[in-house]
């Protein structure tokens, strides 16, 4: 008891001095930028200790979330500040246009005095955040050790992001306990887990990765994967049959119990899932569970517990994602200019698979010009084209095309029809849509099939746009063109 009163007046102490001082100074902005350093470091070690644990408390994991999230702020308004002190240091000052950008890049059209002192606000406000996060997390970090640690990856995995999840550890864990919490005794229902969001968010990837755990490996006798179009009679038969064969083929492990999991790649009425369900009950025994993903939540209601909903990431958490993608193992600090560059790049991009392609790209091209080409292709015609249209990505879910440039033949448009997702045993085109297309020299004939992505985590999809070239006709176009 006296260990803990001491601790308690200690702590009382500490923050009664520290509301002192800070009333008494004015901290200049390097203090402010050393200190978050230092907090951001301490922030890393908990949030790092946590990924390689199996944690099973939700409300600690919502800790962690809170935690992990305010680290990407933080790391954002340091690059944020660094990149704005070498701006007013450099003629060749880049001014951001993109409808991305955030609050934070307004401030360069503020006067110096005004920018510094806003800037300064706002590091102020993270760092407070970041250092009341981690203060109330110091009991939690104790707790850490005693959930086992994940079967250890090598180290370079640590290194490159594409090689694992990022940032749903949350989420991974409620479903992962809805998977091994046991059914109430005698029911013949089916529990059923809707994960619902965007397209492109995310949802089979963190189904594919639950599934690789090895608790919920042992826990079913089988794991069984559909996807969904139209919900033909052909897709049900096929369904009832797999189900049936997995079912008469493990019976013996596990006490026969299957884990079905459906991808709705289209809606689904009432009527076409209460079809569904039936077959999953007629060839799942008792104690099998079903998740099913869709992007649209009318999925919700057929759940038997809370859905899980999965949104797109805050644009910290985008920069924080892509320059781990592009820079890896390198330190960003020691190439300023292209660190630059890339936030620069980040901050146009709204879209997962479109910051996951453009970091290969430029990670596969590490220099200073073509990175200053890929900044000019989005502020041009990327641009132009969500100005007029919408995200491109986005108008491809709604099965309508996109028009993109091309930075070899500025007057042509590479047209995407529409995309589709192929599984990992089938062939994908050798045309890559980004290399060879848009920033490269190939122009195919007619309409054809180009790579954009080659997912490197299960479910290992391949990522394939169907598309054609054509001539931009714009009379103004071709009068610039035969200016130039």
């Amino acid at each position: 008891m006296e260990i803990l009163i001491s601790a308690v007046v200690g702590e009382l102490v500490s923050r009664s001095l520290n509301f002192i001082t800070s009333k008494i100074s004015k901290p200049t902005p390097v203090d402010v930028e050393d200190r978050l350093r230092r907090y951001l470091l301490r922030a890393q070690v908990i949030n790092d200790e946590a990924m390689e644990r199996h944690i099973t408390n939700q409300a600690m994991l919502l800790q962690l979330s809170m935690v992990r999230d305010t680290m990407y702020r933080g790391y954002y308004m340091l690059d944020t500040f660094s990149y704005q002190s070498q701006d007013e240091g450099r003629k060749d000052k880049v001014v951001t246009h993109s409808s991305f950008s955030s609050e934070v890049n307004s401030l360069k059209r503020l006067p110096s005095c005004s920018r510094n002192t806003l800037v300064l606000k706002q590091m102020q406000e993270t760092l407070d955040d970041l250092s009341s996060l981690i203060l109330d997390v110091q009991e939690l970090v104790v707790f850490l050790a005693s959930y086992p640690r994940m079967s250890r990856q090598p180290y370079s995995m640590h290194l490159q992001l594409a090689n694992c999840m990022f940032g749903r550890q949350m989420e991974a864990q409620f479903v992962i306990n809805f998977l091994l919490s046991p059914q109430p005794h005698g029911t013949e229902e089916l529990d059923v887990l809707p994960v619902v969001g965007p397209c492109l968010v995310g949802k089979s990837t963190l189904v594919a990765h639950v599934c690789k755990d090895e608790r919920v490996r042992d826990h079913f006798s089988g794991i069984l994967f559909f996807r969904i179009h139209g919900f033909t009679y052909d897709e049900l038969a096929n369904f009832r049959k797999e189900c049936a064969i997995k079912h008469r083929n493990r019976v013996s492990d596990s006490d026969g119990r299957l884990l079905v999991v459906i991808e709705l790649i289209s809606d689904l009425n009432v009527d076409a899932w209460n079809r569904l369900y039936y077959a999953s009950k007629q060839c799942a025994p008792s104690g099998s569970k079903i998740i099913v993903t869709s992007r649209y939540n009318k999925i919700v209601k057929f759940g038997t517990t809370k859905a899980v909903s999965l949104k797109h990431f805050p644009h910290e958490a985008c920069w924080y994602f892509f320059k781990t993608l592009v820079f890896g193992s390198m330190d960003p600090e020691m190439h300023p200019r292209l660190s630059h560059l890339a936030m620069e790049v980040a901050k146009i991009l709204n879209n997962p698979l479109a910051i996951i392609i453009t970091a290969r790209l430029m990670r596969d091209n590490f220099d200073t010009q073509f990175w200053c080409k890929v900044m000019a292709f989005l502020r041009g015609p990327f641009e132009k084209h969500v100005s007029r249209f919408g995200d491109p990505f986005e108008l491809l879910n709604q099965n309508r095309p996109a028009h993109l440039g091309r930075v070899a033949t500025p007057y042509e448009d590479v047209v995407l029809q529409h995309q589709y997702q192929r599984l990992s045993e089938e062939e994908v085109p050798e045309i890559r849509i980004l290399d060879d297309v848009m920033y490269g020299s190939m122009k195919p004939h007619g309409k054809f099939e180009a790579l954009a992505w080659r997912s490197e985590i299960p479910p290992y999809y391949s990522y394939v746009f169907v598309c054609e070239i054509q001539k931009i006709k714009s009379t103004a176009a071709k009068r610039k063109h035969s200016v130039l």
